[in-house]
């Protein structure tokens, strides 16, 4: 049985066993319950506007085409909307993460990466990746001979992106780890390590490199999003 006691600061509450909680809220007034929400929904979000582009906008073959490149055509403003509007939520969530791993282990990267990889999509969003592979419809049916500096700038924005989720992911399974959740902390690596042979397998040309790709992300984006739901629920408000 834990009896909460309120420190002089005010910024936490400690129960007699000695275990700190994250304050309810700070000067802002937003609470920390808020702030997680937004991280816990800002991966998901992106997964299920993009795979449904995916599945609704020809000719795009998610085997072939990288998800990035819904940002292009017609209606491409829609997954660069979905890139900054994710982005946003996990720059915010990353406070949230700030807050409810004070003092643990982890605490300080976990939120740090988040915001890295929030400020990565925002980037992805604003330089567009190049058409190509017959995406949008009218696009040649290879890859352009020289890449435009809006793309190149994509690709190091997801790059950044990309390498923070992974790294988020495993100081993630460090935090469980040592918190005694041994189940979040194999999820953690595990989620990890299919983000690296998906992005990996891509990376080398490999067949269905695109689906890898996408498979690896959601699941490293996923995990973030579960472990920040899973922390919500411990949120005192």
């Amino acid at each position: 049985m834990t009896t909460a006691l309120n420190t002089p600061a005010g910024n936490k509450t400690t129960t007699a066993a000695g275990t700190a909680s994250p304050a309810a809220t700070d000067a802002s007034g937003v609470s920390t319950r808020a702030l997680l929400g937004c991280a816990a929904l800002a991966f998901p979000l992106w997964g299920v506007v993009s795979l449904a582009q995916a599945a609704t906008r020809r000719p795009f073959d998610i085997t072939r085409h990288p998800l990035s490149i819904l940002s292009n055509g017609t209606l491409g403003w829609i997954q660069i909307s979905n890139f900054v509007l994710c982005g946003v939520l996990a720059l915010i969530g990353s406070a949230g993460l700030r807050r409810a791993l004070s003092g643990a282990p982890g605490g300080r990267w976990v939120p740090r990466l988040v915001a890295v990889a929030g400020a990565g999509l925002i980037a992805a969003g604003a330089f567009r990746m190049d058409p190509g592979n017959g995406f949008p419809a009218g696009a040649p049916a290879g890859t352009a001979a020289t890449m435009s500096w809006h793309s190149a700038l994509h690709m190091v924005s997801g790059t950044v992106s990309f390498a923070a989720i992974i790294a988020a992911c495993f100081v993630l399974g460090r935090h469980f780890g040592r918190t005694g959740d041994r189940a979040r902390a194999r999820i953690s690596r595990i989620a990890a390590v299919v983000f690296i042979l998906g992005d990996g397998w891509a990376m080398t040309g490999g067949a269905w490199g695109s689906l890898t790709l996408a498979v690896g992300a959601l699941t490293g984006m996923l995990c973030v999003s579960l472990s920040a739901y899973h922390l919500r629920g411990r949120s005192g408000g």
